[in-house]
């Protein structure tokens, strides 16, 4: 609701409203983040989180165990909150479509996540809007996606499901294939790419965008997910107005009402193809928290209340270091060597809350500033090689 306060015969629009109640689905770290920039705001928070003792339980005012994709567990969590969003694609979008025809503000959109929550309509809706984009097949199952043996090297991914490298297989040649999921997917043609791209834009419900500095991502070569960032990415002037440019036209293409993350591929010769997105805080908008005027959580609350976009400007250049868990270790979660990196200037720890560790979950995140991009770099070295999360004997 639009409220108007009259001064001088001047009319001001008044949206700012702290009295709302904003409920996030998802108990996660992205959600706690969100919830540590809603403070700010003075708003009420709502979680619902299948995990009892989920990183956002012990900060969100009200916390409800239940599953995500249950319909009646979503529409009973969500009755009494005025605007309801998401810290993960997985959820019951049927239950956000019924909310959203009672009236209630669902950001983003139910119709978003219907096309973004499978890989497979994702990468058909790049086509229909002419967005750059590899090239791909939908495959059925495992055999289906065996008499594309000439379309390999390629991407098999889940259609649905897939998160932080999961749902994601590389075939090299036939004998991969038995790697291929037995599910719904999509086959996309391997990529020859200099660097690995990522964009984060926000639109609000009055059509406002603004991006994130085009960041530049290094993948940890087994787990599949992000190990490391650089913000702003070692690129052109026109790359990274390409990149603002694509980013922005997927936004609107959407419709969306909230965060949109996009990740791309620069390829060797100059082009941008869109990898996939995803519609809420993103890993690779994490050092905005430290280095931007507003964080991407700040950004996300502004735009699904319909408040003015804030200032995206960074003070600094940046890194992200993700801080997963130590191969071999499993259990009650210790952070060797944070002394050494706290030593370090420039160099803010964001733990998750999560009590225990396994290999490559994700347990925090280091953000790391410097004006000098060598120095960052050597930074990013020695908190790597440094800080490890290992378990208690």
């Amino acid at each position: 609701m639009v409220s108007y306060r009259i001064f001088a015969k001047k009319i001001l629009i008044v949206r700012f409203d702290n009295r709302k109640k904003l409920g996030i689905l998802g108990g996660g770290q992205l959600g706690r983040m969100l919830i540590q920039a809603a403070i700010d705001f003075d708003l009420t928070i709502k979680t619902l989180d299948p995990d009892s003792d989920a990183p956002c339980k012990y900060i969100s005012h009200e916390f409800v165990v239940g599953s995500l994709n249950d319909y009646d567990t979503v529409m009973a969590f969500a009755q009494d909150c005025d605007i309801v969003t998401i810290e993960i694609e997985n959820v019951s979008i049927e239950a956000l479509e019924a909310l959203e025809k009672q009236g209630k503000a669902v950001f983003p959109q139910p119709s978003v996540l219907r096309i973004i929550k499978d890989k497979r309509v994702q990468k058909q809706f790049y086509q229909q809007q002419n967005l750059p984009t590899a090239e791909f097949i939908l495959t059925d199952n495992q055999e289906h996606t065996r008499s594309f043996e000439n379309f390999l090297p390629a991407v098999h991914k889940l259609g649905q499901g897939g998160y932080d490298g999961k749902g994601v297989q590389i075939l090299r040649s036939a004998d991969d294939f038995r790697k291929a999921f037995d599910q719904p997917g999509v086959l996309e043609k391997m990529i020859d790419f200099e660097k690995e791209l990522a964009v984060i834009v926000a639109r609000n419900q009055e059509g406002e965008t603004k991006t994130f500095p085009v960041v530049e991502m290094v993948f940890h070569p087994e787990a599949n997910l992000v190990e490391y960032l650089f913000s702003p990415a070692n690129i052109s002037k026109e790359t990274e107005q390409k990149a603002d440019a694509i980013a922005i036209q997927i936004a609107n293409a959407l419709g969306i009402t909230g965060l949109l993350a996009v990740e791309m591929f620069l390829t060797k010769d100059g082009q941008i193809l869109i990898n996939e997105v995803a519609p809420r805080p993103h890993n690779s908008g994490h050092q905005s928290i430290r280095a931007n005027d507003v964080s991407q959580f700040e950004q996300h609350l502004r735009a699904i209340l319909n408040l003015p976009l804030g200032s995206t400007k960074a003070h600094s250049k940046a890194a992200m270091v993700n801080l997963l868990g130590e191969e071999g270790y499993a259990g009650e979660a210790v952070y060797q060597g944070m002394d050494e990196v706290l030593a370090v200037e420039g160099v803010h720890p964001f733990l998750y809350g999560k009590r225990f560790t396994k290999p490559f979950r994700k347990m925090g995140h280091i953000t790391i500033i410097d004006q000098n991009f060598e120095k960052l770099k050597e930074k990013v070295i020695f908190v790597k090689e440094k800080l490890k999360v290992i378990a208690k004997n």
